[in-house]
């Protein structure tokens, strides 16, 4: 299990992220956003190198409040195949120098958000050490989540989500998409979408109010 460390980074995740998110597609608020953390979970990479968190953001810049997922590694060397997906570096009070990206273009987060979907592990709460968070909610649909998948392969952000093809580690047969909303709404999940399988959990409203809805689904394509 991840250690959560009580110390400081420099500069902060949010200061990152008001630099990082207005160059998003999927990014509808002003020129300088005004962050809040409103929640998110993390997972464990299993060599235990690698900082996985799903992190919720909610801007209040601009006409409306709008609420973000913004999935993160933490590294302690560049990775080289995600240059273009590289958010900043940040000093860790214990850590020292991380290197934070994307996380939908880093193998690691990817591998681990479908072994969540799969059931092969257990979402863990963003702020305490070997804590599950029993908020996240994860749904097997149709004949459920494939073993053996790996990605990413390639990554398209649209104007609310982020779409990662995966596919068997035979690259032989069919790939699925893996969505990663980037709007969070809350509510019930989409019908129709095709999913094998999806992500719920919960986050705060800006008046404190807990809200629940999709993080992320995998559904079957072709290629």
């Amino acid at each position: 299990m991840a250690i959560i460390h009580r110390t400081t980074m420099s500069p902060g995740k949010l200061e990152l992220l008001a630099a990082w998110l207005p160059s998003r597609p999927w990014y509808r608020g002003g020129d300088a956003p005004l962050l809040a953390k409103a929640g998110g979970f993390r997972l464990d990479d299993p060599e235990g190198e690698v900082g996985i968190e799903f992190m919720v953001v909610t801007d209040t810049s601009g006409d409306s409040p709008v609420t973000y997922q913004v999935p993160m590694t933490y590294r302690g060397v560049p990775l080289a195949s995600a240059a273009d997906a590289l958010i900043g570096t940040s000093e860790h009070g214990v850590l020292g120098r991380r290197w934070i990206y994307d996380g939908t273009h880093d193998v690691v987060l990817v591998e681990q958000l479908l072994a969540l979907l799969a059931g092969l592990t257990t979402a863990q709460d963003q702020n305490a050490s070997n804590a599950p968070d029993p908020t996240v909610e994860v749904r097997s649909e149709g004949c459920g989540v494939p073993q053996g998948l790996t990605g990413p392969g390639t990554v398209t952000d649209t104007d609310d989500a982020s779409l990662v093809t995966v596919g068997p580690m035979t690259q032989e047969g069919p790939v699925s998409t893996l969505t990663l909303c980037r709007v969070l709404r809350p509510g019930l999940a989409p019908e129709g979408d095709g999913a094998m399988g999806r992500v719920l959990a919960d986050w705060s409203a800006p008046d404190g109010a807990r809200q629940h809805g999709p993080f992320a689904h995998l559904a079957a394509s072709e290629r």
